[in-house]
Order: structure tokens, then sequence, then C-alpha cells
């Protein structure tokens, strides 16, 4: 049975942290005004803004931060500023105890994912797979994808639709909706934060990946039987992807396809779900219906 934290209410403090790569401290300044306009206060973490090379800090700096602000009563959701990599090197040094205790949103996707596999199979608490601090920069906040997570923290329910394409497989289906970047759930698989498919509604995105590497990591996925049981298949945007000298010879739609086409769920190509600024809030865990018909399609939460 899934837990679903506390929706937010004004007054209420969200907390800002880099548990992953460097995020400079004036990228988020958007970010803060923003959530502050919709009534929150903000308690940002000693990892923003700080640098160890690639990260925001070393490991242990990382932990402290990410512990504090999960162990912190006062904080009832904590926004990640951004992803890029590093939470997999930290993962098993968090103790989850308070927080399994006192549950509160986990914000982030990219490298995040780690966080939403390893809390959804280890406590069955409900997490936020949604835009993080740099996708409110510019004309960000005004978009309807960060009123999306505005939503969800109040409570909304998840209810998009997307328009039909080509290689989409009709059909509907209902089960718990997990899910986030492809190459950390390839790079999950083996380890104890992995997700378990079976009966479950999935959804995959990426960004930045060579075209055969998708492909590898979709037969890493497909040979550990994550496509076995699916209640249904939800691609998103898969932006910036790289071919090698030699062509691979498909484009990246058709490469998932070829791995995915003779499975009966329904599957929908397209959704917005990326690193882009298509990107709703979608809260993992939690029991949604995907819909797939000629005319488009619908992911709707109902539970």
């Amino acid at each position: 049975m899934i837990t679903i934290p506390p929706y937010l209410k004004k007054g209420d403090t969200i907390g800002i942290v880099c548990p992953s790569g460097y995020m400079a401290a004036e990228n988020i300044e958007t970010c803060i005004k923003t959530l502050e306009s919709w009534g929150y206060k903000v308690k940002v973490g000693s990892t923003v803004g700080s640098q160890f090379h690639y990260f925001s800090g070393n490991d242990k700096q990382r932990t402290q931060d990410l512990q504090k602000m999960m162990n912190d009563g006062g904080i009832k959701a904590i926004l990640c500023a951004r992803g890029g990599y590093g939470l997999s090197r930290i993962i098993d040094d968090l103790d989850f105890q308070k927080f399994k205790r006192s549950p509160k949103w986990i914000i982030g996707f990219s490298d995040i994912t780690v966080l939403h596999a390893h809390i959804f199979q280890h406590y069955q608490i409900a997490t936020l797979h949604a835009p993080m601090a740099a996708a409110f920069n510019g004309d960000g906040y005004k978009n309807e994808y960060i009123a999306s997570l505005k939503n969800a923290l109040g409570g909304t329910a998840a209810n998009y639709n997307c328009a039909a394409h080509a290689l989409n497989r009709s059909g509907s289906g209902e089960g718990d909706l997990i899910g986030g970047n492809l190459a950390i759930i390839a790079h999950l698989i083996g380890s104890h934060s992995c997700y378990k498919t079976r009966h479950k509604i999935l959804f995959l995105e990426d960004v930045s990946e060579y075209l055969y590497n998708v492909d590898r990591m979709m037969i890493q996925l497909e040979r550990a039987e994550m496509f076995k049981h699916l209640q249904g298949l939800v691609i998103g945007g898969f932006s910036d992807m790289k071919d090698t000298a030699t062509a691979f010879g498909l484009d990246i739609y058709n490469i998932i396809n070829h791995h995915v086409k003779d499975y009966k769920f329904p599957i929908c190509y397209g959704f917005p779900v990326s690193h882009e600024t298509e990107n709703v809030a979608l809260k993992v865990g939690v029991k949604h219906e995907l819909k797939v018909g000629k005319e488009g399609v619908s992911l709707k939460e109902v539970g």
C-alpha cells in the first residue's frame, strides 16, 4: 500500500538541495521567488552553490545536507535543484528511518530517479518526478509544466493528455506509476534499489545518449524482464540524441519500438516527460490509468 506524503499548504517550507551535480546559487533565484509567490517558505541547503569538482560537494557533504533536510520536521518537501550524477554514490549512506515515519515529497528527475526508485522499492512512499530549479528560469515559471508541479504539491490529481503517435499500441492499463531516466533505471538493475515492474505502468525518458547506447539499455531492461508484466509503457522525450560516424540506422523511437513492439500492453510515444520544457509532474508510486487510442493518450491518477 503506497503512502502519500502530506500535500502542502501555504506557509509550509520547501527545502532545496543539490544531492548530485553542482549548480550555481544564482540559478535557483527565480525558483525561490516562484515558490514564495505560491505561499511557501524556502530553506536552501549547504550544497546549493557549493562545488567539489563535478559535484555540489564531496560524498559526505552531499549526504549530510540531504539527510538534514530529510530529518527536519519543519520541511514538508525537498526540491532537488538539479540532477547530473552522484546519488548512487551516497544512496546507501542515507538513513530513511525518520523519513519513513514522517514522509515528505522528494521532487526532481534525471539522477533523482535513484531516489524515486529506492524510496518506492523500500518504503512504498510516493515521490514527485517533476521540474527542478533551472526549469523556473526565463519564462519557465509561467508555463503549464511548472504549474503541474504547483498543482501536484497542492494535492490536485494528475490528468494528462497527449497526441497520438504512429508507433503507439492502443489499449488501457491500470497500475502504480514508476519510472524516470532510462540510463539510471538500467544502472540500478542488479541493485536493491532497482524497480520491480510487475503490474506497473513504466515511464522512460533520457537526454544526450548515443543511439546505440539506448539500444543497449533497452536490451538490459528486456533481459531483466522489466517489460514482461507491465500494465503500460509511457515513452517520453529522448532529446539531443547522438549518432556515431557510421549511422546506427534507426531513429530513437524506432529503436525503442524494436524492443517492445511484441508485448501486449498499451504503449505511447511522445508523452511530455523529458529533460526539456515539456516535463509534467508525475507522482511515482501512485496508481494511474493509461489509455492509448487512435485519437490520443490519457494518463490519469486514480489512486
